[in-house]
């Protein structure tokens, strides 16, 4: 039924003057509660300077510091690309500034677009959600380069070393490597020459063959030569079916999966070959045996020699385990494809090391050092491959009987050289390097140290670097050991049981590896879970559950799903994986120092090999009070946002980031906000209208008469549905007819974790649907709005730009606020453009890569005024609801008038590595960086607690 608003309680009123208040000039000069950032240029001054006078700033601070004194290393960071992994790229450079920029090592990035233009960028566009968010403004944003050969020639004389942050076609394959070589630029990584041999999978497959490894039987198909009648010929010669015989087909040069699918048969294959190459993807796609029983491994080999002489360490393997999907509905190959890899999904999980026996891991870590002296790699790299415990009739016997990779528990082959790992938070890299001591800030600087010391020409700065950051750290020492002070101990909690925990995870993560970086602080990160773990809870009312609380060692949080976390936890203290774990990860470690402790650079291994610790939710409550602790509240939805963890902190006496228990629970209730806000219309404040029905009501009745219904009390011919108490898009759908209704009525009743994109008669996305049917719906009018898109390049126009029509006056957009209570501020809004429907997927608000967000909203669309009356308008609401340390507010904004319809509010936003609060904190001025911007927010509940 249609319930009345005045039917639910408000929360306590603020006084006037704590809703309406002048607005602060300056966020930072409002809040000042932290540590200024390490200084970095702003990307309003950015945008202003002349490129001789921009890219100068780092020589200038460089001559300003004698060699006796030590000065700073200039790294030239370099991302994009033409390549489809250019959000991948993005997201890995984001990751590589976070973690080795300091006082002792200046940072300045580059960007390559998809057309090969080079251009230097503001280190703030790197936390843009996708390339796509900053494209169409390079020319206004960043400094450009007349051409490739002008880019080096400005790396040359302004950076000491080049990091290139490129995965895929230019940044993999040879490209960027003989562009630097050329200018005789020092980088990071593998010669051009090698790049090109060991990227291109079929050559590199002819090379390890040569050189007496065990290869996968593969065929090459290149660009208008496939020969089906040879394909069918090579089909029989391996021993498969030629009708039905399962292989796999993939780009030659190309990464992160990009492309790779699973083919039955000759003409199957022949098929999808000819589709990567028809959509661009390559020229050449190789066809290989599907590996049936074999298991995916991947392995981090890091160079630790000499500049003539490779000593390649191999850390410890990772095993990828697939697994299919539980819905009998769906069927789809388990194979580790693009999805698998970048998003939270249950489908995979990673065992590092692997649970193979000793020997194999043995012969991995063996053959992967071979490899990579072989090929002639350089400073670090990833190589994929494949353990087969039975044997494989496609793979000949006879001629591999006495090749590397056969041992007694079954063959060990080698697949995929990745020149570039990836190196988002939770890569490979970082899972690996934190097993065997090595922290995201270390692992990476011994990199860039190690490729530093390859280059004769590099050993006066890197021993200018090294003087400069032993000079800082026992700056620091002293400091500390003058103040005699603790340090500051925070717990960020995790997870949950909400369809929300894997954002949760991301946060979580997020905002414990930015808060590490400030010596003044004890950070222990924590994964909230359900007592009885994650097995069975989707079957169970969430209420009655008690939950435990893991706090968590530095590696075992790097996981990308709150199960894979947890399951993580349960192996970490069994024995037997103990021993393993334990034996393998000194052997690592012992190699690893016995070679790097000739380098007067190398500050030793800075992560601890500790234990997780579970808790119940009450003795961790007690734990942290003991421990006069702060807790990160990073747990979305269910208890993390109604109140409960709220509540039970403050009656602990525990302080905490975020609103309190009353807003938290207030918001939580998309009703009860509308309510509480409901007065605010004459101050440019509106709700929609709400019509809440049980779910067990909408199960049981007919689709037609609840949509007529509908239809008659809302006054609208389309509807958005959402369940009453959750976030982050789960559940949310746009309905416009009966049919729409039932689809989504039994989707909840058959429990379904995801509704398939376009299942609905409206084109949509994927939608993710509650852990559990939620108790009530909430239906509400479909605000139109007009849809924004991003131009590509026309033949005769070299730049991008925004196409907006302008004919509805409503816009959707996300807006954080910050702030104690009664004196919240309101961060520029970000227009949130959507990619796959009407509705915002979950991918598109919290997956780096995905997703277009504009902030502030251009001058084209919204005027000054408008805009400073939505920021306004968002202010009187948060401080209305009596939000405080930060919140984010979703709504509608008229743009004419910059009045709002207000959405929904989350009192725990995402706090993702692309999340869309970070890329207003950086349109602030100065910008404020995701470490300072987290650390306020922790500052806030500091204060909260004095």
């Amino acid at each position: 039924m249609l319930i009345p608003l005045a039917h639910l309680p408000r929360p306590p009123p603020l006084t006037a003057s704590a809703i309406f208040r002048p607005r602060a000039p300056r966020l930072l000069a409002s809040l000042s509660l932290a540590t200024p950032p390490p200084p970095l240029l702003a990307a309003s001054a950015f945008a202003s300077l002349p490129l001789r006078a921009l890219l100068s700033e780092s020589q200038r601070e460089v001559e300003m510091v004698g060699e006796s004194e030590g000065r700073p290393l200039r790294v030239g960071l370099v991302c994009g690309g033409p390549s489809p992994e250019r959000g991948i790229s993005l997201n890995s450079a984001r990751s590589v500034l976070d973690h080795i920029q300091g006082e002792d090592l200046l940072v300045t990035c580059y960007y390559i677009d998809c057309g090969m233009n080079a251009y230097a960028i503001s280190p703030a566009q790197l936390y843009s959600n996708t390339p796509s968010d900053f494209d169409f403004k390079l020319e206004s944003l960043a400094q450009g380069f007349q051409s490739l050969f002008d880019f080096a020639q400005h790396l040359a004389t302004n950076v000491d070393i080049v990091f290139p942050v490129i995965h895929g076609k230019f940044g993999e394959d040879g490209g960027i490597q003989e562009l630097l070589e050329k200018a005789n630029v020092p980088f990071v990584g593998t010669p051009s020459k090698n790049c090109l041999l060991a990227f291109d999978k079929y050559n590199a497959s002819l090379e390890l063959n040569a050189q007496g490894f065990l290869t996968v039987p593969n065929f090459l198909v290149e660009k208008d030569k496939l020969a089906k009648s040879k394909l069918e010929e090579w089909f029989q010669s391996i021993n498969l079916d030629k009708e039905n015989g399962k292989v796999v087909v993939k780009p030659t040069s190309a990464g992160s999966s990009i492309g790779v699918v699973v083919a039955y048969g000759a003409n199957d294959a022949a098929e999808k070959a000819e589709g990567i190459i028809s959509e661009g993807i390559d020229d050449k796609v190789i066809i290989e045996v599907f590996l049936e029983g074999g298991t995916e491994f991947t392995a981090i080999v890091v160079d630790v020699g000499t500049a003539n002489n490779s000593e390649p360490v191999v850390l410890l393997p990772t095993e990828v385990e697939l697994q299919s999907s539980s819905n009998i509905d769906i069927q789809e190959d388990t194979i580790f494809n693009y999805r698998r890899k970048y998003l939270p999904t249950r489908q995979v999980a990673y065992h590092t090391p692997p649970r193979f026996p000793s020997e194999v891991i043995d012969c991995i870590r063996q053959g992967v050092s071979i490899l990579f002296r072989c090929l002639g790699l350089r400073d670090f790299a990833r190589i994929d491959g494949w353990f087969l415990p039975t044997p494989v009739t496609s793979l000949p016997s006879a001629e591999n009987t006495g090749k590397f990779g056969n041992t007694k528990y079954g063959a060990v082959l080698f697949t995929d050289i990745n020149l570039m790992t990836g190196m988002e938070q939770t890569s490979f890299l970082f899972q690996q390097s934190s097993k065997v001591g090595f922290s995201h800030s270390r692992i990476l600087r011994t990199v860039v140290q190690h490729a530093c010391s390859r280059y004769p020409s590099l050993v006066p700065c890197s021993n200018a670097w090294t003087a400069l950051s032993r000079k800082i750290q026992a700056a620091k020492q002293a400091e500390a050991i003058q103040k005699g002070t603790s340090k500051k101990k925070v717990f960020v909690i995790f997870g949950g049981d909400t369809s929300e925990r894997q954002v949760s995870l991301m946060s979580g993560t997020n905002v414990w590896l930015n808060l590490q970086g400030f010596d003044d602080l004890d950070v222990t990160p924590c994964l909230l879970t359900s007592g009885n773990g994650y097995s069975s809870f989707h079957n169970q009312n969430m209420n009655g559950i008690s939950r435990d609380v893991w706090t968590l060692p530095y590696s075992l949080v790097l996981r990308h799903t709150i199960e894979e976390v947890n399951a993580a936890c349960i192996e970490a203290i069994d024995p037997e994986r103990m021993e393993l774990t334990s034996r393998l990860r000194d052997q690592v470690m012992n190699e690893l120092g016995q070679s790097l402790s000739k380098y007067d650079w190398f500050a030793g291994f800075d992560i601890a090999d500790k234990q997780p610790i579970k808790y119940s939710l009450q003795q961790w409550i007690n734990h942290v009070k003991e421990a006069q602790a702060v807790v990160f509240i990073a747990v979305h939805g269910g208890i993390g946002e109604d109140g409960t963890i709220q509540s039970l902190l403050g009656s602990a006496g525990v302080p905490y980031t975020g609103p309190g228990q009353i807003a938290s629970r207030t918001c939580m209730d998309k009703v009860a906000t509308s309510l509480a806000v409901s007065h605010l219309a004459s101050y440019g404040v509106h709700t929609i209208p709400k019509d809440l029905r049980a779910t067990e009501e909408i199960l049981k009745s007919s689709p037609d008469d609840i949509w007529n219904d509908l239809k008659a009390k809302l006054q609208t011919e389309t509807v958005c549905v959402k369940p009453a108490r959750d976030g982050c898009s789960t559940g949310v759908a746009r309905l416009c007819c009966p049919k729409d209704l039932e689809v989504y009525a039994n989707a909840l009743e058959r429990k379904l974790q995801r509704m398939p994109a376009n299942c609905l008669s409206r084109a949509h996305g994927v939608i993710e649907m509650p852990v559990s049917p939620p108790e009530s719906l909430i239906f509400e009018p479909f605000i139109e709005t007009d849809e924004i898109i991003i131009s590509t390049k026309s033949v005769d126009d070299s730049t991008r730009h925004l196409v907006w029509k302008g004919e509805n006056k409503w816009l959707e957009v996300t807006v954080g606020v910050v702030g104690k209570r009664g004196e919240m501020l309101s961060l520029n809004p970000s227009i949130t453009v959507k990619e796959s429907g009407d509705i915002l997927s979950l991918e598109e608000k919290f997956q780096g890569g995905t997703g277009i967000n504009l902030t502030p909203p251009p001058s084209t669309i919204m005027s000054e005024e408008a805009l400073q009356k939505c920021k306004s308008c968002i202010e009187t609401l948060a401080n209305t609801l009596g939000l405080e340390g930060f919140s984010r507010i979703d709504a509608f904004v008229n743009v004419q008038n910059g009045e709002i319809l207000l959405i929904e509010v989350n009192t725990v936003p995402g706090m993702t590595p692309s999340t869309v609060l970070i890329h207003q904190a950086l349109t602030e001025k100065p910008p404020i960086y995701p470490h300072k911007f987290f650390r306020t927010l922790l500052d806030l509940a500091f204060a909260r607690a004095n």
